[in-house]
């Protein structure tokens, strides 16, 4: 008996490698081999992934979303160098996490990929998930060398209270990122302005009130069109595109340095060469912290699925609302939820999470391997562990 256990994080609670490890240690004790591989779908988590995947761990010092210096980490390898937003200038990295809508930038992002540039890598991978900036990605390309200047050629901090004073962008001195392949990886397919814009659709996440969002997707068509003056002619095109208003608009700041933006899910599938493991197995388990109707459009664990077939998949969720009459539309054999094991919150209980992962993943390994004599665990609620 072989499984592939191939999670992506639980949000809030364990990270990839963790939920693999539990997993792995519940189907090991019911005699059951597993390969580990933790995911990413392109959000947070994906430098872990890569460095679980063999890439190297490499230090960067950034500045946070606030301005406040920070250590965060970038992986290497293979030519590739993977950079993440919530590492460097994300949601996590806020001081008290107090939220700054207005005033959150995205120069720690460029600065992480201008760090990046010293392995020489042939692909660069921008992880967009989690960040704290709608600044359309002033900051990532004030890091690169870009510079922004108001109508009085005033130069101006990056960040999405500066939105609407730019008038002017000047590129001559930017980094030159010529032969490098960009890749952004994720799964939003917002363009950047609108009513399914970054400012409207993201912009509350991050602590915008509705003033704020109107004031911030003024700028970032401000800032659209300032490109176009500047010497950027695509500049409305590129805003447009499906993923450009990823993470407040680094995503059209990526388009504006070349990138090209793809699946999160399938790319790191790929990048950890998920389907380089995959036969042989009688088996994958992978899951997320939390599935449901959402899950069916593109979501990662549904992405493994779909790469699996005709291998049998069960997810792991630490809450599921998808109803069994989907499970098997959506891939999946079986789906197990913590929820169906406590009545108490997992998410901010690392511990219990980590108890109850083992749990099922001893569940699913004796009813895999039809073991007689070992008794499988029922989803009874265990309120007291």
């Amino acid at each position: 008996m072989k499984v592939l256990v191939a999670p992506d994080k639980f949000k809030g609670s364990l990270s990839a490698s963790e939920v693999a490890d539990r997993l792995a240690e519940g189907l090991a004790a019911a005699g059951v081999d597993s390969y580990r591989m933790p995911l990413a779908d392109g959000g947070d988590g994906s430098v872990d992934a890569a460095i679980a995947a063999g890439f190297t761990p490499r230090p960067v010092t950034v500045a946070g979303a606030a301005g406040t210096p920070r250590y965060g980490r970038i992986a290497v390898g293979h030519g590739t160098a993977v950079v993440e937003v919530a590492d460097t200038c994300g949601l996590t990295t806020l001081p008290n996490g107090r939220k700054l809508p207005l005033d959150a930038s995205s120069l720690g992002m460029g600065q992480a990929i201008s760090q990046a540039m010293r392995y020489r890598p042939h692909r660069l991978v921008l992880a967009l998930g989690g960040s704290a900036s709608t600044d359309g990605g002033m900051g990532l390309l004030a890091a690169l060398g870009y510079t922004f200047a108001d109508a009085a050629g005033s130069r101006l901090r990056a960040c999405g209270r500066s939105l609407g004073q730019v008038h002017t962008i000047d590129s001559s001195r930017a980094a030159k990122l010529s032969g490098i392949d960009i890749v952004v990886a994720g799964d939003v397919t917002n363009p950047l302005l609108g009513p399914d814009g970054a400012a409207a659709v993201y912009g509350p996440q991050k602590g915008a009130t509705d003033e704020e969002v109107r004031f911030l997707d003024t700028g970032l068509n401000n800032l659209v069109r300032a490109f176009a003056r500047s010497g950027y002619p695509q500049a409305m095109a590129a805003a447009n595109a499906a993923g450009a208003g990823s993470a407040g608009g680094m995503g059209f700041a990526a388009s504006v340095l070349g990138a090209e933006i793809v699946s999160g899910a399938d790319y790191f599938l790929d990048l950890l060469e998920f389907d380089r493991h995959l036969p042989g197995c009688d088996l994958v388990v992978t899951g997320e912290g939390r599935i449901d109707e959402q899950t069916a459009n593109g979501k990662l664990p549904t992405v493994v699925a779909r790469r699996s077939f005709p291998v049998p998949v069960v997810a792991v969720a630490g809450r599921s609302t998808l109803s069994p009459s989907r499970w098997r539309a959506t891939g999946f054999t079986d789906i197990h939820a913590l929820g169906d094991y406590t009545d108490r919150d997992t998410t901010d209980d690392p511990d219990l999470t980590r108890r109850l992962l083992t749990r099922i993943g001893r569940q699913i390994g004796c009813a895999a391997a039809y073991r007689p004599g070992v008794v499988v665990d029922d989803k009874q609620p265990d309120v007291h562990r």
